[in-house]
């Protein structure tokens, strides 16, 4: 065997949605999701963290699902939608989960935020008014070190209001009354 076919056999090519474009990709075929979005497609919001599915650093939605893509062989990918951190806004805008982690300070060094987007999407995705439990048990295996977790779900339920904000019929002007209340 010539060393261009030795390596033929060690490459392995999928075609993926990724964040609503198709795309091609050729890689080695031991190689994960989390790897070959980082190393081979440019992605790098999806972070490497324990690489044994524990810290959830890595997550991204596979058809909509949060997955842990250190634990996903890139082969089993093929023909399946994955939605990375880069694919969250759209039309050059953020998406509501943004903002609000922004405006509300719920990203210190911002290495989890990428995965606990991804997740909340996913929540609000399945469920548009999750209460403050579902919110922790949705990101429950999103592991933070700096925040202490109350600013990302105070996050989450403000992208909330803004998502249904933004699904709502604006209200027309009400009229302002020019009474002074009785004393």
């Amino acid at each position: 065997m010539s060393i261009v076919q030795i390596e033929s056999q060690k490459t392995s090519h999928i075609r993926i949605t990724l964040n609503g474009e198709q795309t091609d990709v050729s890689f080695a075929s031991y190689k994960t999701l989390l790897e070959i979005l980082r190393e081979d497609l440019g992605h790098t919001g999806t972070k490497h963290g324990c690489e044994l599915g524990e810290c959830g650093a890595c997550a991204v939605l596979l058809d909509g699902k949060p997955v842990l893509s250190c634990l996903v062989l890139a082969l089993e990918c093929d023909k399946r939608d994955v939605l990375t951190v880069e694919g969250l806004g759209s039309q050059g805008n953020l998406h509501p989960l943004q903002d609000a982690f922004a405006d509300l300070g719920a990203a210190q060094c911002g290495y989890c935020t990428p995965a606990i987007l991804v997740t909340a999407k996913a929540l609000l995705d399945q469920n548009p008014h999750p209460n403050r439990d579902q919110i922790r048990e949705a990101l429950s295996g999103n592991l933070c070190r700096c925040t202490g977790y109350l600013q990302i779900f105070e996050a989450v339920e403000a992208a909330v209001l803004k998502i249904a904000g933004q699904n709502q019929p604006a209200a027309p002007n009400a009229a302002v009354s020019q009474e002074r209340p009785n004393a």
